[in-house]
């Protein structure tokens, strides 16, 4: 830090000073604020001066810079303070929080959006976009917040005029999830055109009809930035998830505000009426009321009886003008509350569930009022100023006392540093029966007429002897406070004298009952939402509420005990001026700021004391990487000489004390020393532990795997087993079945199995076809290979093939009585001559020859050569082709009787074989076909070829080819209708 900050620019932190004086103090803070440092340090603790100008120092390389660096890295600033709290949420899952302190107008509402805007931008890495609504929704809520919360005032423009705290929640990631919003004591100034200077609401600054209200200068100068801000206001509501018909609600409950501001009262001798009746139908028709209910409201109270008798009591010009201020009063307030409930409903985290999503964590941010002191101090200043007294107790407790308390618990040497405790303040304020709040609260219930003279004459009497408290009664020399009117308190910041006029009006905050009920039975929903105890007859007897002193003390009381559950980090606003100048620092108005917020104890006890302390255990944890003697786990006795192990290797004994449970350390460098240290270790410590970790993974993946293979052999061997059972008991009686088995369905094997499933129903069929044939007599036996070799050639190609009737081989020896004895008289002749063994088919067939001539001839084939025969001429031998040369046999798929004979020489020709005069629908293709191929088989000629076609077959002759189609045409006769085949032949050159 020093090394980034010259010391021209003074000290970077005031632990750093020469002499921890006010003097050196002051001189420090104005140097730097003078040289536009506006930040600095003490220890964890941000001194922020507000320097009313624009400072580029919040960009988005300033917040790279920031990113994840230790807090003493680099200079100053708000962003180090911030990135200090996520990392100690993220890193030790701890609840953390940012108390942002001062007085009105110090830079408490920049600086609190400034630290959304870092945590907003460090946040989902992965740009998630739940992630980014979330953030968009938080940060667009600040915007509706201030827009109705703050207030431009005499002494700052954008003064917020209630407390706000919010809670941030994150998950294991560090990532936002949700978060929810507190409120405190929005003040309820009514903002009509009679006080229009004593506060100026931002909303209703740009708000178009509040600008038709106002005439003067300085508000037509502001209409541009005004709109602006409207048209931001709008986008802002969108964006969260507002109705266009909320919005329209919002803008007509604001615009019945302004009117009931414009609204006057006017005697008439008894009664009192309104000043112009248009107003009220403006306001009836905004809040969806009719006008009738909406005038009795403002000119009558309707009262219960003892008896439970009701009756409408007349309000004077008073009372009907306080009843008009506290309504428009209260539906501002009401509409504030329900704006940060549906804010709330919004961003809250739903359906968390702790096992599923990892422990939640949360960021609290506080922005609340500063301290005040007016020339005329109120109710309102009495709770900020005594919020601010709370605030600063804890402070004390948790900076100033805790600290000083854990060094004499720890055993450390300390010097004790003297502080003003601010408890007895507090207790003046909020002790029980004794305290302000009290006397006020026993005012209020007190029947009868209690004036707020009573009341301070009570407290008067039961304070005199405290010796914060004084009134002009008790010090009749005092000149600067009235009787009967003032007290003064002497805060921690100073003396403050309030006026007690209206104190206990503004605590009880009465709401006539008829304005409740007028607003429940509205027509519009969200004003209906806004009043649920209107639901209430006036009949009916309730609780008194409580007061609204008390319900403030409650709040804040619950504040701090929420604040003090958390590590909490400080933002310590100072204002340097009274002119909003970025030139001026006002040493006194600076000085007392210092002295009141206890900046200088704070820098004595930080500087008398240690920079960092940590349970042994937890620094143990975090360091042991850096130190070889406790890496990964340490030997000796007790962690805190582990610790000192790792202090002694690095040279830091004389920076460090030892206490009972922590190690206190003095300076922050060297902790910054053992960080470094720590970050070159870790990537070296993580690609190890992969390793590690990724072989210890391989290994159980190795382990798995052959625990599988195990499983799957066994699982094998199992199903191989049962599979072979199930053939065995289902094939066990085949033998004595009358089909061989050829009905019993086998069972699926499995796939280890399926080529011995294959192998094993072959074997069964062979047998099968074994237990067939060998009944079968030896003469059948050709005829049977015949029909087993067309059916492998035809079956499925072809309609009929004839396989269920007798095959008779040689048909010319019997079709015809008279040629027959011919016929077998030329085939002895042949078979003499050629010397074949046996005749394998013969039948009249009717050729085409390569002119489109038909003619009747005969074919005989035998087991060497194939004849085509004259019959007209005795069965003359007109071509002989040797049975070699056949190298196919084309055939159609139809029922025609139509064969190609194919030989190598190709001398092709083309048949149509005759059914016979005694067997006219025998198909004699399939036994022409099976003789043949199974001769073929017997005496294995190459590149036999079946061929069967449709309607159409190719064939050669001498190097020309020709393709013959088959066609069926219908002749007419006179006595019959005759189906008659005949070729038609298509000549194609190839």
């Amino acid at each position: 830090m020093a090394e980034l900050e010259g010391l021209e620019f003074g000290k970077s932190d005031f632990v750093l000073l020469d002499e921890v004086t006010m003097e050196q103090f002051m001189d420090n803070l104005k140097l730097r604020f003078e040289k536009g440092r506006i930040y600095t340090f003490i220890g964890e603790v941000v001194v922020s001066v507000n320097p009313y100008k624009h400072l580029d120092i919040y960009g988005k390389e300033v917040i790279e810079d920031y990113r994840g660096r230790e807090l003493y890295e680099n200079p100053p600033h708000l962003f180090a303070v911030a990135d200090a709290a996520y990392k100690a949420m993220k890193r030790r899952a701890k609840d953390t929080c940012i108390v942002i302190s001062g007085e009105s107008g110090a830079g408490k509402t920049e600086a609190s959006k400034y630290i959304m805007q870092y945590i907003a931008a460090i946040t989902n890495p992965n740009q998630r976009a739940e992630v980014e609504s979330v953030k968009n929704v938080l940060l667009k809520s600040n915007c509706v917040l201030e827009a109705f919360g703050n207030a431009k005032t005499n002494r700052n423009d954008n003064s917020s005029r209630f407390g706000k705290y919010m809670d941030i929640n994150f998950n294991f990631n560090g990532d936002p999830t949700g978060g929810h919003i507190n409120n405190y004591l929005l003040e309820k100034v009514r903002p009509s055109r009679s006080n229009i200077t004593i506060s100026k609401y931002t909303v209703f600054l740009s708000f178009p009809f509040f600008l038709s209200l106002c005439h003067s200068k300085s508000s037509s100068q502001a209409s541009n930035n005004d709109s602006l801000c409207h048209k931001a206001v709008m986008a802002a509501l969108k964006v969260i998830g507002f109705t266009t018909e909320e919005i329209s609600s919002i803008y007509k409950i604001l615009s019945t505000i302004l009117h009931l501001g414009n609204l006057q009262f006017t005697s008439d001798g008894e009664h009192v009426v309104l000043v112009g009746e248009d107003t009220v139908k403006h306001i009836s028709e905004l809040t969806s009321t009719e006008p009738e209910n909406t005038r009795k409201a403002l000119l009558y109270r309707t009262v219960a009886t003892g008896g439970g008798e009701v009756i409408e009591k007349g309000h004077n010009e008073q009372e009907a003008s306080y009843g008009r201020d506290a309504f428009a009063k209260a539906l501002y307030e009401r509409l504030f509350a329900w704006i940060v409930g549906r804010i709330n409903s919004v961003i809250e985290v739903k359906d968390y569930n702790p096992a599923l999503h990892g422990k939640n964590t949360v960021i609290g941010v506080l922005d609340i009022y500063g301290f005040e002191i007016f020339d005329n101090n109120s109710f309102e200043q009495f709770c900020i100023n005594y919020c601010n007294e709370k605030l600063q107790q804890l402070f004390i407790e948790l900076i100033l006392r805790q600290e000083q308390d854990e060094y004499q618990r720890e055993g450390i040497t300390w010097q004790h540093i003297e502080y003003f405790n601010n408890q007895i303040i507090v207790d003046l304020v909020e002790q029980p029966h004794k305290g302000i709040i009290s006397i006020l609260d026993e005012a209020c219930l007190t029947a009868g007429k209690v004036t707020d003279t009573v009341c301070l004459d009570s407290m008067n009497k039961k304070l005199g002897q405290h010796p914060h408290y004084t009134s002009r009664k008790l010090c009749p020399g005092d000149k600067t406070m009235e009787f009967n009117r003032d007290f003064r308190i002497r805060h921690y910041a100073g003396d403050v004298t309030y006026s007690v006029e209206g104190f206990l009006d503004k605590n009880k905050d009465p709401l006539f009952q008829d304005f409740k009920r007028l607003m429940y039975n509205s027509s519009d929903h969200v004003l209906k939402e806004m009043w649920p105890d209107g639901k209430m007859s006036i009949t009916e007897v309730t609780k008194r509420p409580l007061t609204a002193a008390t319900l403030f003390k409650n709040s804040i009381i619950a504040l701090v005990d929420k604040l003090a559950c958390k590590e909490p980090y400080y933002v310590r606003c100072i204002k340097p001026n009274e002119v909003k100048s970025p030139l001026l620092f006002d040493d006194g108005r600076c000085q007392h700021q210092v002295a009141y917020l206890g900046l200088l104890e704070n820098v004595r006890v930080r500087r008398a004391g240690f920079a960092y302390r940590q349970p042994y255990a937890r620094f143990l944890q975090r360091y042991k990487m850096t130190c070889e003697y406790t890496w990964p786990n340490h030997l000796m006795s007790t962690d805190q000489e582990a610790v000192e192990a790792i202090v002694n290797q690095h040279g830091f004994e004389d920076d460090v004390a030892y206490g009972h449970t922590k190690l206190f350390v003095r300076t922050p460098r060297t902790l910054f020393t053992l960080e470094q240290e720590r970050a070159a270790l870790i990537p070296i410590l993580v690609l190890f532990l992969q390793k590690v970790w990724r072989g210890a993974l391989a290994r159980m993946r190795c382990r798995k795997i052959r625990a599988i293979y195990t499983i799957m052999a066994h699982y094998k061997c199992y199903k191989v087993k049962a599979h072979f059972w199930e053939v065995e008991r289902r094939f066990a009686n085949v033998r004595n079945m009358a089909d061989y088995g050829k009905s019993v369905e086998w069972p699926t094997p499995p796939a280890a199995l399926m080529q011995f499933h294959r192998i094993t129903q072959h074997l069964h069929r062979r047998w099968w076809a074994r237990q067939l044939i060998k009944n079968i007599p030896p003469s059948d036996m050709a005829e049977v290979r015949a029909k087993v070799a067309a059916l492998s050639a035809l079956s499925g190609e072809r309609v009929d093939w004839g396989y269920s009737r007798a095959w008779e081989r040689d048909y010319l020896a019997k079709d015809s009585p008279l040629m027959s004895t011919t016929f077998v008289r030329i085939t002895k002749e042949l078979k003499n001559k050629d010397q074949y063994s046996q005749v394998l088919f013969s039948c009249s067939v009717r050729m085409l020859n390569w002119f489109n001539n038909t003619k009747d001839r005969a074919l005989l084939i035998t087991d060497k050569h194939i004849y085509r025969l004259e019959p007209k001429k005795h069965f003359k031998v007109q071509k002989r082709i040797s049975l070699d040369t056949v190298v196919g046999v084309s055939v159609t798929s139809g029922s025609d009787q139509m064969v190609a004979l194919h030989t190598a020489s190709q001398d092709d020709f083309l048949v149509h074989l005759q059914r016979g005069q005694l067997n006219p629908n025998q198909d004699r293709v399939g036994e022409l076909v099976g003789r043949k191929k199974c001769l073929v088989t017997f005496i294995s000629v190459a590149l036999f070829v079946i061929q069967i076609a449709s309607t159409q077959f190719q064939r050669d002759k001498q190097g020309s080819s020709r393709i013959s189609t088959m066609e069926t045409v219908l002749l007419l006769s006179s006595s019959k209708r005759q189906k008659c085949h005949y070729l038609a032949q298509v000549s194609l050159d190839q």
